[in-house]
């Protein structure tokens, strides 16, 4: 094909019944005439524009199957939502809602107070506040709190979440000043206390929740900061990441840290906790409410989506032994490796793959030394690309030359699915 065999773009896209054909055309044309200058043959124009079509109209934000063992997969959306929650959410979304209006009183109220009960319940905390991530909830909380003035924090906490993002940077934003007390491994709670000063606002204490620091170490705890910051008049915020609401292994207990002595915690809706993306602000209610009035708490809010799927999964944890069962995040935490092993075979008898025994994790930066037993249908690694570009796609771990689909993470009603998508791949 030559430069002048090309159809215009009304040429081209006359007949085809679509808005955006014309766009589409001119794209398309654009991509042949670039082709051929290049040397190379652009074929089918027909072909091309009705995939250029397609491609438009497919969503980019797609359902993917996680076979990869990592249970909180932040690549892939973090926690799965309960069913609960999904309905709440479709209720919510299908129509209006009373997000901010007092129904009792006929007069405007507050989305913060949907949730603010059953967190109240569930931690024992005055108050609660809702913000759309845990990194909000912090700056938040720095913000209104520390603004020009000095908060304290450990050497050993200054760490660095996903992408890039580091506790400093987002102190420094808040407008707050940072004060550097203890070492990389040691910080003892008499290095808050020589470090407290007329400016200090405030004492910070960050869970090392995506990361372990071992062997010559020591942190005071959250009680001894309480402590020295009882005695200065100053609140002690702690930072506790993933936020757990049941025993989970060695992760920190919301309602402990509460005890314990913390005026506020914060943490995050979609990592232990199984819910939606979301930050989450607990604690003495006149702190809450110095956060509630401040200016960026409307820039940071939580919308009407996230507040129905986090009272849907809150409302399981009324029950325990419910959200042990309902919760995704829970349920796949606590799942017996004799099961995992009994899909994983399942799956294998499906594909003619191998079952193998590997190690699951938890991620999203919670439980970083946490080993779950768990076990995989191995298949060829050249299945790899096919099953992450296939409908649904499928994204596994490849190893040792294999690619393993860990059972840990796929649920029974998945396994046919998998097993369709494996059989496409193979082509």
């Amino acid at each position: 094909m030559q430069l002048r065999d090309l159809p215009s773009v009304d040429e081209l896209a006359r007949g085809v019944d679509d808005p955006l054909a014309v766009d589409a055309a001119r794209r398309v044309i654009e991509r042949a005439r670039e082709e051929i200058r290049a040397g190379s043959d652009p074929g089918d124009l027909g072909e091309r524009l009705r995939a250029e079509l397609e491609g438009a109209r497919r969503p980019r934000l797609r359902r993917v199957l996680n076979a990869t063992g990592v249970i909180v997969h932040t690549n892939l959306g973090r926690a799965p939502l309960p069913e609960a929650a999904v309905e709440r959410v479709r209720t919510i979304a299908s129509g209006y809602s009373n997000l901010e209006y007092d129904l009792d009183a006929g007069a405007r109220g507050s989305r913060q107070d949907h949730v603010a009960s059953v967190l109240r319940r569930l931690t024992g905390a005055e108050g609660a506040l809702v913000v759309n991530n845990n990194a909000a909830a912090v700056l938040l909380a720095l913000a209104a709190l520390a603004e020009g003035r000095e908060v304290v924090v450990s050497r050993g906490e200054l760490l660095e979440i996903g992408d890039g993002f580091r506790i400093p940077d987002v102190l420094t934003r808040s407008g707050a000043r940072l004060v550097e007390v203890g070492t990389t491994n040691r910080t003892r709670a008499a290095d808050y206390e020589r470090a407290i000063g007329p400016e200090t606002a405030l004492l910070l204490r960050v869970h090392q929740s995506n990361f372990r620091v071992v062997g010559f170490t020591e942190l005071p705890s959250t009680a001894e900061l309480a402590a020295v910051a009882g005695r200065h008049t100053l609140p002690l915020v702690e930072d506790l990441g993933s936020g757990a609401l049941l025993p989970l292994h060695d992760e920190p207990q919301v309602r402990d840290a509460l005890v314990a002595g913390a005026d506020l915690v914060c943490f995050s809706g979609d990592k232990l906790l199984g819910g939606p993306q979301g930050g989450i602000v607990l604690g003495r209610a006149d702190l809450v409410e110095r956060l509630r009035r401040h200016p960026l708490q409307r820039a940071l809010r939580a919308d009407k989506l996230t507040l129905a799927a986090l009272e849907g999964t809150l409302a399981l944890y009324l029950d325990p032994e419910r959200a042990l069962r309902e919760v995704p995040v829970l349920r796949m935490l606590a799942e017996p490796a004799e099961a995992i092993r009994a899909r994983a075979g399942r799956l294998a008898e499906l594909t003619g793959g191998a079952v193998e025994e590997t190690v699951a994790r938890v991620g999203g930066g919670a439980l970083p030394l946490a080993e779950l037993p768990s076990f995989a249908c191995s298949v060829e690694e050249a299945l790899a690309a096919p099953l992450r570009q296939g409908e649904p796609p499928v994204v596994g771990v490849v190893r040792d030359g294999r690619l393993l689909l860990d059972c840990r993470t796929l649920a029974d009603a998945e396994l046919a699915e998998v097993a369709a998508a494996v059989a496409r791949a193979r082509g």
